[in-house]
């Protein structure tokens, strides 16, 4: 009689993957890397599956039935203890919580990845004349280009946090001809992301900032309507170009998933490329007399 495993071929692929992978990252470290007594003196590349259990404090069996790809239970704390052992990254971390069939973890940034920011910076400035501005995973502003500033007013002195400046921001609400539309959305995209972390703080401190800046949010919030992040239509009324069609599209970068790109491209209507390009040029620039706020 066939058992589970021999039954579905796409659990005996994930298990083989996981054979190998356990096998190749347990071969990748030392025995002085592991901080093994002997370390400096074994010419063995890469530690013996009873040293791997040893120092993650499981049972041997256990780790041989684990790396061999057998079916059995694991648990994110035990896996936890064999990544840290195997020196996994945050990408293989998740990896092996894939292969053993739980649901991974969060995406971290790798120690490498955490500089980007010069690379992101040429994005969104390679994005003018339209504007593109980057967010962290609360929604706090980290970088705009000079589009985002003149089109969508933001600016160092006031820009915090765009769910809050989106409520509490007077003047941008008000060159919103659609805002009581688009608020049902932008706050159903902002509860899909505190869904990704349940037990954030950060998301919290959010959240309780904008209940008590603002009724509107609040009663928004309390309808728990969710919504993945993906591109909402805005029609900005902008006090020199006048009226401006625009698609604001989300993005992620997987090497730095605490961050989200946010681009804004022009529609056809109301011939905002036009408009966009006149914005950023020395002519616009000069009739901006004032810092605008949307």
């Amino acid at each position: 009689m066939a058992t589970a495993v021999e039954g579905d071929p796409a659990k005996r692929h994930r298990l083989a993957e996981l054979r190998e992978f356990l096998r190749s990252r347990r071969a990748r470290v030392t025995p002085a890397e592991a901080g093994l007594p002997d370390g400096g003196r074994r010419r063995t590349p890469g530690l013996r599956r009873e040293e791997v259990a040893v120092l993650a404090g499981v049972g041997v069996s256990w780790y041989q039935w684990l790396e061999q790809g057998r079916d059995i239970t694991v648990s994110p704390q035990v896996l936890d203890s064999v990544a840290r052992v195997l020196r996994l990254s945050p990408a293989e971390r998740r990896h092996l919580y894939v292969l053993a069939g739980l649901n991974p973890p969060a995406l971290e940034p790798a120690p490498e990845d955490r500089d980007m920011c010069q690379g992101l910076r040429r994005l969104i400035d390679a994005w003018m004349p339209f504007p593109a501005h980057i967010m962290d995973v609360y929604w706090n502003a980290v970088m705009y280009n000079d589009a985002a500033a003149a089109v969508l007013g933001m600016r160092s002195d006031t820009t915090r946090n765009c769910l809050i400046d989106f409520f509490t921001d007077e003047r941008y609400r008000a060159r919103m001809p659609g805002w009581e539309e688009l608020a049902p959305k932008v706050v159903a995209q902002f509860r899909s992301a505190c869904s990704e972390c349940p037990d954030d703080d950060g998301f919290r401190a959010v959240v309780e900032e904008a209940k008590a800046a603002s009724a509107e949010f609040a009663a928004l919030w309390e309808r728990r309507d969710v919504r993945p992040g993906g591109q909402n239509r805005k029609e900005i009324d902008h006090p020199l170009a006048g009226l401006l069609v625009v698609e604001a599209t989300q993005l992620r970068v997987p090497a730095r998933p605490d961050l989200v790109i946010v681009l804004h491209t022009p529609l056809p209507e109301a011939d905002t490329a036009r408009k966009l390009e006149w914005l950023v040029s020395p002519e616009g620039r000069r009739g901006a007399m004032h810092p605008l706020a949307g």
